[in-house]
């Protein structure tokens, strides 16, 4: 059985999770705008996993006993300065969804919720590849800054990804 403060901050992760959903959809529009179609496969791709994870915390929730509240997700930007700042927007967002994973994780521990502990695990894991993917492609897209043409190549490197 979870514990009522334990259901609750799971509950804002949901949120936290489906509003990267969101934003990174937006972001998949935002270059779609731009056609760059290997952006956006990306991005789409993103979206995917980051509904993947709501669902995973919502299926916790229910298994423990608890019971899913879903609040309204805020409305994400829908505009960038340029591929860069997207791709350093999403880097920061999952600097802060790591942030918010780690503070479950003190959550569990203080109450000592065992199962919660060990479920999260598999976040934090998650959020060091996050960080580290959206981290990559920051690098590129800044080395891409002083070459001509530079978006292109990675436009379709990005175009391979598939969700898991």
């Amino acid at each position: 059985m979870i514990g009522q403060k334990m259901q609750e901050a799971l509950n804002q992760q949901v949120n936290a999770e489906i509003y990267s959903a969101y934003l990174y959809l937006a972001m998949a529009a935002y270059f779609q705008s731009l056609k760059l179609s290997g952006f956006a496969n990306w991005m789409r791709a993103q979206t995917k996993e980051e509904n993947t994870h709501a669902m995973k915390i919502y299926d916790f929730i229910c298994e423990q006993g608890g019971r899913v509240t879903l609040k309204l997700i805020a409305e994400p930007p829908d505009q960038w300065q340029s591929p860069l700042a997207a791709f350093e927007a999403a880097q920061k967002h999952e600097r802060k969804v790591t942030a918010m994973i780690n503070d479950l994780v003190k959550l569990a521990g203080q109450q000592k919720e065992q199962a919660t502990s060990a479920f999260l695990q598999w976040f934090v894991d998650e959020q060091v590849e996050e960080e580290s993917s959206a981290g990559q492609v920051v690098e590129m897209l800044r080395a891409a800054e002083t070459t001509p043409d530079g978006l292109t190549p990675i436009d379709q490197e990005l175009g391979k990804r598939e969700s898991k």
